[in-house]
């Protein structure tokens, strides 16, 4: 309604906007900016800061950009619909922005971590964006299962569940899906029962030359009629983290970042049960290929392994972790 009603035809260059609720300390308004009429929230920081180095978020339907519509100095942020940008996504992205934030006041956050809370939610839409907006492919589905199946057992084995979500760092573009102490846990899931194929997207991904220990953790999972689908399994982990503010704004960013939102849900019918995962080093003998073990001029490469032929015993999600010095 405030953005239908500042639309306008101004050719000088500024801002026109009207207030919303205020987030805890932050100014909150919906405006447009002239001359191109595009609409925008903008959020005032009284006394936060950023450096002239820092890098805002940008995605395809979207940018974020500096402000300063009363012309005093302070930091303002604007996020702004780009011309080719879906309006009605942008809406849903200006509300889930306003929401996060609302979410961080009521759990007592300062002013800084506001900040952090705006930009961690607005670049975990640029990865959605830039994913494709649209429902996970059915091979995107099984890994995100996958991956949501790991970090349930890293938090049920003792890692606080705000340090466990923020190492899953696979949604955003993470070359292994999980950064724990040095090391690095990678995640494949299958619904295969002979053989575990499994894609491998990088000559870096299985290479344990610049974090260590590095583990694969291959879950094997079953089509049934009684197990749970995605959007269940979701919601699971959300009644897991229920109460730990932080862990939940860091899970609502990942989901988002993974290409998973709530709007989706009918899209996801297939169910699943668990058929066992396996843990295992990469050492020796592990079958990968990296930049130190390729020909010289071969600079990236994707292939496919069979995970059961990998050798190495099951040691488990806790030892991995107890290696990994993350328990």
């Amino acid at each position: 309604m405030a953005w239908s009603s500042l639309t306008s035809s101004d050719t000088e260059p500024g801002w026109q906007a009207i207030s919303l609720p205020s987030a805890g300390p932050l100014q909150v308004r919906a405006g447009r900016r002239s001359p191109d009429n595009a609409e925008a929230l903008l959020v005032g920081f009284p006394t936060a800061r950023l450096a002239a180095a820092d890098k805002l978020p940008e995605g395809q339907g979207f940018a974020v950009e500096r402000a300063d519509p009363e012309g005093n100095g302070r930091l303002w942020l604007a996020l702004t619909r780009k011309s080719a940008g879906s309006a009605e996504l942008f809406a849903a992205m200006a509300c889930d922005v306003v929401g996060a934030l609302d979410d961080a006041v009521a759990a007592s956050v300062d002013e800084a971590k506001l900040l952090r809370v705006l930009t961690g939610r607005v670049g975990a839409w640029q990865e959605f964006m830039r994913k494709g907006t649209q429902a996970l492919s059915p091979e995107a589905e099984i890994g995100l299962i996958g991956e949501l199946t790991l970090l349930r057992a890293i938090i049920d084995a003792g890692v606080p569940s705000a340090q466990a979500i923020e190492s899953w760092v696979g949604p955003l573009d993470g070359i292994q899906d999980f950064e724990l102490g040095t090391g690095a846990l990678e995640v494949k899931a299958t619904l295969s029962s002979a053989g575990f194929p499994a894609k491998i997207g990088s000559l870096e991904q299985l290479d344990d030359s610049t974090r260590q220990p590095l583990f694969v953790a291959g879950a094997r999972l079953r089509q049934t009629d009684s197990g749970q689908n995605l959007p269940a399994i979701v919601e699971a982990m959300r009644l897991t983290i229920k109460g730990d503010a932080e862990a939940e704004r860091l899970l609502a960013e990942r989901l988002l970042a993974a290409g998973y939102v709530d709007s989706h849900a009918d899209r996801y019918p297939r169910r699943f049960e668990q058929a066992g995962t396996r843990v295992v080093q990469v050492a020796d003998g592990f079958p990968r290929l990296t930049s130190g073990t390729v020909p010289a001029g071969i600079m990236r490469a994707m292939y496919e392994i069979d995970l059961d032929k990998a050798p190495g015993e099951n040691i488990g999600a806790e030892a991995a972790l107890k290696k990994l010095g993350a328990i």
